[in-house]
């Protein structure tokens, strides 16, 4: 059994900061990637930024400059910093754990709420 445990959102106005936070922990081995998705009302769940265990960041066109991803490999966890925060930026932001080889597995917390006011 793997859990994702999300912290950090909230509501700020534009122009601002929020950090995200994700701890994952149970029965979770081979971990290859840790991310974040968000999704807004009415849209499909997006890609905002991952990494993988040696430090390899990707991010949306979106976010590219405002938000930085790190993580921590030995505590498995994955931040999520937010700067210069817009109203498109307002979504449930999910964490997202790929584990496994040949074969891999998508792990999902629960999601957490970012709201940014004009």
């Amino acid at each position: 059994q793997v859990q994702l445990v999300e912290s950090g959102g909230g509501l700020v106005q534009a122009g601002g900061s929020l950090s995200l936070s994700c701890a994952a922990s149970g029965s979770i081995f081979n971990v290859n990637a840790m991310g974040w998705y968000r999704q807004a009302p009415g849209n499909q769940r997006e890609l905002v930024a991952t990494i993988t265990t040696g430090g390899t960041q990707n991010y949306a066109d979106s976010v590219k400059g405002r938000f930085t991803i790190s993580r921590d490999n030995a505590k498995n966890t994955v931040f999520l910093q937010m700067n210069s925060l817009k109203p498109e930026d307002t979504a449930v932001y999910y964490c997202n754990v790929e584990t496994g080889g040949s074969s891999t597995s998508h792990y999902w917390g629960q999601g957490t709420q970012v709201t940014v006011s004009s």
